[in-house]
C-alpha cells in the first residue's frame, strides 16, 4: 500500500516581476539625480565647462584677441621648453617649501597649547585666527609698510641688533647668497635660494595662513581619547612622550589632510604675491626682476598680454603638477597616516 506524503508544501516567496525591480531602481536613480541636480549644475557650469574650454582653448593659436586656429600641442611644447616657465616653476617651489612646513609646525604647536586649560582660551583661538579672516589688501598694506626699507619697523628691529637695512620687497637676491655674503663666504649664484622680495612673501604667507591651520588641528585634536593620555600618565610618560607618541600618531589624517589642502594653495596662492608685487616699487606682480612670478603670477603676466592659448596651456600644465603632487601624498601617506 503506497504511502502518501502529507507534509505541507510552503509556498515559495513570489519574486517581484523584473520590470517591476528595473522601475523601482530607475525611480531610485531619478531622486538621487534630483538632489544632485543643483550640485552638479554648479560643478559643470564653473569646473568642468572652464576646465574643458581652458583645453580647448591651449591647442589653438589664439593671441591679440584673435583666434589663428589649431596648433595642436604646439603651445605645450613651447610651455615646458621655455625657461621663463622654469624659473617660475622653481619661484613657486621655494615657495611652497619656505610656507607649507612651516606653517603646520607651528599650527600644531600652537593648536596643542590652545588645547590644553588655560585662562582666557577663547581670546587665544581669536587672535590667532583674526589674520585669516582679515582682508589681504589691508593685510599686504600694513605689511608692506613694516617691509619698507626707510621708515619699516623690520629694519629699525634689525638696526637695533647692529645688521644693515634690507630691501626687503625690492631685493632681487637670493637670501643665501646674502647670508653668506654677510659672514664672507663664498657662494655660487646658482644656488642663492629665494629672492628676499619671494622670502618676504613666505613671511607674510605663514602669518596669514597659519590661523586656518590652528583650527583644523585643535578640530584633529579632539579625536585624541583622553583615555591613552590618562593611561600613559599613569605608567610614567611624560609630556614629550605623550606628544610624540599618542597626539601626533592620532594627528596622522588631519595633517594629511593639511598637507595636501595647503601644498595646493601654495602652488595656486595668487592674492599675496599680487597684492604685494602690484603695490610696491618693484616693477608689477612677479617682480623685482621676475623673482617672485610664482606659476600662477606667470599664467596670469600671459594672459594680460593676450596671449590666451599659451596662458592656457600653461594652466593645464600646473593642473598636472598639481594633480601629480596630490597622488604623490596621497600615495606616500599610506606608510605613515593612521586611522
Amino acid at each position: 500500500m503506497a504511502v502518501i506524503d502529507q507534509t505541507p508544501v510552503l509556498a515559495s516567496p513570489v519574486a517581484a516581476p523584473r520590470p517591476a525591480r528595473r522601475g523601482r531602481a530607475w525611480g531610485q536613480w531619478l531622486t538621487a539625480l534630483l538632489f544632485l541636480a543643483p550640485a552638479l549644475v554648479i560643478l559643470g557650469i564653473f569646473h568642468i565647462y572652464p576646465l574643458l574650454y581652458a583645453i580647448w582653448i591651449s591647442t589653438r593659436d589664439w593671441r591679440r584677441l584673435r583666434d589663428r586656429g589649431f596648433i595642436g600641442l604646439d603651445n605645450y611644447v613651447e610651455a615646458v621648453t621655455s625657461g621663463e616657465v622654469w624659473s617660475s616653476l622653481a619661484n613657486t617651489i621655494w615657495f611652497a617649501l619656505g610656507t607649507v612646513p612651516f606653517e603646520m609646525v607651528f599650527a600644531i604647536i600652537i593648536a596643542y597649547l590652545l588645547f590644553q586649560k588655560v585662562r582666557f582660551l577663547s581670546l587665544y583661538r581669536t587672535i590667532f585666527f583674526l589674520p585669516y579672516v582679515s582682508s589681504t589688501v589691508a593685510a599686504a598694506a600694513v605689511w608692506l609698510w613694516m617691509f619698507d626699507p626707510r621708515v619699516g619697523i623690520f629694519n629699525r628691529v634689525l638696526g637695533w641688533v647692529g645688521v644693515g637695512p634690507l630691501r626687503w620687497i625690492q631685493e632681487p637676491r637670493g637670501v643665501f647668497e646674502m647670508l653668506t655674503e654677510h659672514i664672507g663666504l663664498p657662494w655660487p649664484g646658482w644656488a642663492g635660494g629665494p629672492s628676499l622680495a619671494l622670502f618676504s612673501i613666505m613671511l607674510f604667507t605663514i602669518w596669514y595662513y597659519v590661523g586656518f591651520q590652528v583650527v583644523i588641528f585643535l578640530v584633529g585634536l579632539t579625536n585624541v581619547p583622553k583615555e591613552l593620555y590618562e593611561a600613559a600618565r599613569v605608567d610614567g610618560a611624560n609630556e614629550r612622550q605623550l606628544f610624540f607618541r599618542i597626539t601626533l600618531p592620532v594627528l596622522t589624517p588631519t595633517i594629511l589632510f593639511v598637507a595636501v589642502i595647503a601644498t595646493i594653495g601654495s602652488f595656486q596662492s595668487f592674492n599675496p604675491i599680487y597684492q604685494m608685487t602690484s603695490r610696491s616699487n618693484v616693477g608689477g606682480p612677479g617682480g623685482p626682476l621676475g623673482t617672485t612670478e610664482t606659476l600662477v603670477i606667470k599664467i596670469l603676466n600671459e594672459f594680460q598680454q593676450t596671449f590666451y592659448g599659451y596662458g592656457a596651456a600653461m594652466s593645464i600644465v600646473l593642473f598636472a603638477i598639481i594633480f601629480a603632487l596630490t597622488g604623490v601624498q596621497l600615495w606616500l601617506s599610506r606608510r605613515w597616516v593612521r586611522y
